[in-house]
């Protein structure tokens, strides 16, 4: 058996230039270059909608089960990004992408034929239907239903749409972000900034007789600054990123995300070597919520729940945490990172609470999933691209606030470690164990944060992290990161302050 490791992480910057121009072409730019690739003005318009013939789709869903099959489907994509990287306060490189192809996929039983082609043509969407469909042989087709224009909520609003501006601005967001941080504090060197942007055009169709299509505008921007000092360095970082227009940057300033990286690098050059050793934890708000995305949601996804394997098979209806932790993944908050208006099997997207007052209540599903296990479809079928079937993923997940103070619940704590800021970490999904690297931590002395401690790692299981919470606070908040389980997928993380009873830190000294 082989047994995938999932992971999150808040995306480096060298990862942008390899993330969304699989299967298209780009044009590179390089410094010299810089002027002309980013002369765009916002008067030319670029879509993402690729209009296909609804006749040509119904023929290539009858196609694909023409052999047999439950179910088939029709994945149709167009992407257009911008990737922009800025280092030392010089521009480095602009990509700009267009990637497109489909995917026909075949269900029967348990089984899943899958074939992409990146040529859109009659010929050869029926082409990757016979391929799809060759596993579906000789089993009893369903007759499909002609596909109908369908509709679905959105929970997407767009002001300013990306199409409409200009590269200019796109610079400028850059250079304010660049000057802030070097402006915080003199021992603040070096800048990394990555803005990056895609309109993704999608368009589904399958065999139940549904005809769906939209366009997704995304924007993620990570600001990087290297403090040095103290015969140290601490490279900060600091991530904002939402499906939506231009208008993202004047909800959140540029200079606010900068001066977030800034303050975490000066703060950390002064960071001693972490203790080690099972102590109490409490845990910001905010990115915090990486921890139970990685520990608790993957085991939650069901397709190793429908194989009988993980933590949490069978336990439906159970209490598998304590009485004061609920868990959601809800896919249709407003603009959200990993907000879509339907997924991309053309579910549509909703909030779905799977932990309650400790009580395992429900599994995140996809089409086949839910078939198997005789499920309702939650909405969490999603691929990277056209080039992947769509699997159960989590969107937007998080633990929901409680009815603490976060001063009370660090007030009270006598000792332990107080973790501001994960790196990401990973989770074995078949055993539970995870670790976790903490980027900005400090110790906690009578009830308050006094010294950063640099080193920090967090280990355990999940069932002993979530029965092991005590304390949740009012303050939920929220940070965006990038999900790996054999393909990527945008997701966006939260949680309030919590407190952990012991939890195993991993450290570079004893503790005192």
């Amino acid at each position: 058996m082989i047994i995938r490791s999932y992971s999150i992480n808040d995306i480096p910057r060298r990862r942008f230039l390899q993330s969304s121009l699989r299967g298209g072409i780009a044009i590179a730019s390089t410094p010299a270059l810089m002027k002309h690739l980013l002369s765009f003005s916002g008067s030319k318009k670029i879509s993402a909608k690729l209009p296909i013939d609804p006749k040509i789709l119904n023929r290539t869903i009858k196609k694909a089960l023409e052999k047999g099959g439950d179910f088939a489907e029709v994945y149709i994509e167009h992407r257009i990004s911008r990737n922009i990287q800025m280092e030392e306060s010089k521009f480095k490189s602009a990509i700009f992408g267009i990637s497109q192809g489909a995917g026909v996929r075949v269900i029967s039983g348990d089984k899943t034929g899958y074939a992409y082609t990146d040529d859109i043509t009659e010929e050869k969407l029926i082409r990757a239907a016979e391929v799809a469909s060759y596993v579906a042989r000789g089993t009893k087709a369903e007759k499909p239903i002609n596909i109908q224009k369908t509709s679905r909520k959105s929970f997407i609003t767009v002001k300013l749409p990306l199409e409409d501006i200009a590269d200019s601005k796109r610079l400028d967001v850059m250079k304010r972000a660049d000057q802030a941080a070097l402006d915080y504090d003199p021992k603040i060197k070096m800048t990394f900034i990555s803005y990056y942007d895609e309109i993704r055009g999608r368009t589904i169709a399958n065999s139940e007789g549904i005809l769906l299509n939209d366009e997704l505008p995304l924007l993620f921007f990570i600001v990087q600054t290297l403090g040095v000092g103290n015969n140290t360095r601490h490279l900060g970082r600091e991530r904002i990123s939402k499906h939506s227009g231009f208008e993202m940057f004047d909800e959140i300033k540029p200079e606010n995300v900068a001066r977030t990286a800034a303050r975490e690098s000066i703060v950390m050059l002064d960071a001693k070597e972490a203790p080690a050793g099972k102590m109490d934890v409490v845990m910001q708000n905010g990115w915090g919520g990486v921890l139970v995305h990685e520990a608790v949601g993957h085991p939650l996804e069901a397709d190793n729940i429908a194989k009988k394997i993980g933590v949490f098979t069978g336990k439906l209806g159970q209490k598998v945490a304590s009485d004061v932790f609920t868990m959601v993944d809800d896919g249709s908050l407003p603009n959200f990172r990993g907000t879509t208006n339907f997924d991309d099997e053309g579910t549509q997207m909703k909030r779905n609470v799977l932990i309650k007052n400790g009580i395992l209540v429900k599994y995140l599903t996809d089409i086949l999933s839910a078939k198997q296990l005789k499920m309702e479809r939650t909405g969490n079928g999603r691929r990277e691209s056209f080039r992947y079937i769509p699997i159960p993923r989590m969107t937007n997940t998080f633990i929901e606030k409680g009815k603490d103070k976060p001063e009370d619940i660090l007030a009270s704590t006598k000792s332990g470690i107080y973790v501001q800021s994960l790196s990401g970490g990973s989770v074995n999904p078949i055993t539970g164990m995870f670790n976790f690297t903490c980027r900005e931590a400090y110790i906690i002395e009578n009830g308050k944060k006094t010294t950063p401690v640099k080193g920090a790692t967090l280990i355990g299981s999940c069932k002993e992290i979530i029965s092991n919470i005590d304390a949740v606070g009012d303050d939920l908040a929220f940070g965006p990161g990038t999900c790996g389980k054999g393909q990527s997928a945008e997701v966006t993380v939260g949680q309030p302050t919590v407190r952990i009873r012991g939890i195993n830190v991993g450290g570079s000294k004893a503790r005192s």
